[in-house]
């Protein structure tokens, strides 16, 4: 890894608990990271991060919340100015959760999903109810010798696993109430040739793709207000991004996020090497545009890439955004990581550092003349 302060950035951020709603502590952490970077940093209604990196045709003393204002009415009317091109970048950070539905005789615990947990995954896992204080669990199941030929053929589902604390009943039941949610707990491990394997690399991975993005924008002229976003909620429906154009109101958003990595008996066109670069995506949910400098970028500064096409609405942030209030002009990177949606997710780190750059050499291409063609299609 040619950074090893980028790496473990991303370790310590991958250790940290943010399921769906509960994001607060992994936004702070990146706040942490990104606020010496950046212009300036704000929190929306929904608990998005914005953090602000002027552009040479900005204003340095506005806001990152450009509903606000910083100067005095009269000041704004001596001094008009043309706003400056929003490029957004966002990467979500909250990771898939479960959710404490029962408490079954015992202390038992019954849970559902806030996001895509695989239930083959999730027997045998250590995982952290954030209970009244954490409390250190692990996901039980019905042992391979009591159960029957027929059960033995087929995965258990989610309504057959249960959370043991190994506490009394009546002590779980006066720490542990309904709604309380559920994370992994697994500790970050750095594999051979550059590679972090472990939980929440979707979406932390792109969250340290905006910290890579941020450094190398501090030795690069651009117009553009860039603005990096850590959505939250993405795992439920994308409801940060949503709210976060609002807050923004981008000329242009690119959703960071990952995609499918390559491992045995994965069809060529449905995944992507490691190593090999960020996937920039193209379909309808992507303005060609977009899609087209980003790609162009690439070339020209000799950036690795991969391009994936996607027909269908992305399944990302990126879905959201483009068709917020009167619509933006969207893109769409990816990280590729293997085993999305488990414990174990896996990620080349040189990925990361490309995609960073990637989107730090496409900001210095933002300029008025961009945005104002982004209605020829």
């Amino acid at each position: 890894m040619a950074d090893r302060s980028g790496a473990r950035f991303l370790t310590e951020l991958m250790s940290l608990h943010g399921g769906p709603g509960f994001e607060h502590r992994v936004a702070e952490y990146v706040k942490g990271a990104l606020a010496p970077l950046c212009t300036d940093v704000c929190y929306d209604r929904m608990g998005n991060l914005v953090a602000r990196i002027a552009g040479d045709a900005g204003d340095a003393d506005a806001p990152a919340d450009p509903h606000a204002d910083a100067r005095p009415a009269a000041a704004s009317a001596a001094r008009p100015k043309q706003r400056p091109p929003r490029l957004m970048l966002a990467a979500h950070v909250d990771e898939i959760a479960l959710i404490v539905t029962r408490i079954e005789e015992g202390g038992f615990l019954r849970v559902a999903q806030t996001g895509g947990f695989d239930p083959r995954t999730l027997v045998g896992q250590e995982v952290v109810v954030h209970a009244s204080r954490p409390l250190r669990g692990v996901v039980g199941s019905k042992p391979p010798h009591l159960t029957t030929p027929e059960e033995r053929k087929k995965a258990p589902s989610l309504e057959d696993l249960f959370i043991d604390l190994a506490m009394p009943e009546v002590r779980v039941r006066e720490q542990v109430r309904v709604g309380d949610r559920v994370t992994i707990h697994r500790d970050p491990l750095e594999l051979m040739n550059g590679r972090i394997a472990g939980k929440a690399l979707d979406n932390r991975a792109s969250a340290a793709v905006l910290l890579e993005c941020a450094r190398t924008l501090r030795s690069l002229r651009h117009e553009a207000d860039v603005y990096l976003v850590c959505t939250v909620q993405e795992e439920v429906g994308m409801r940060g991004a949503a709210a976060v154009v609002e807050t923004v109101r981008p000329d242009i958003a690119i959703a960071v996020d990952v995609t499918f990595g390559d491992f045995p008996g994965q069809a060529p066109d449905e995944s992507f090497k490691l190593g090999k670069g960020p996937a920039i995506t193209f379909g309808p949910n992507i303005h060609p545009q977009v899609f087209g400098g980003l790609r162009d970028t690439a070339v020209r500064h000799h950036i690795p890439y991969q391009i994936e096409l996607s027909q269908e609405p992305t399944g990302t942030d990126a879905n959201a955004f483009q068709t917020a209030g009167d619509g933006v002009a969207t893109g769409l990177v990816g990280v590729a990581i293997r085993y999305v949606h488990t414990s174990v997710e896996c990620v080349a780190y040189a990925d990361i550092e490309d995609c960073g750059r990637l989107l730090a050499f496409y900001a210095t291409t933002v300029d008025r003349s961009v945005v104002e063609g982004l209605s020829c299609y």
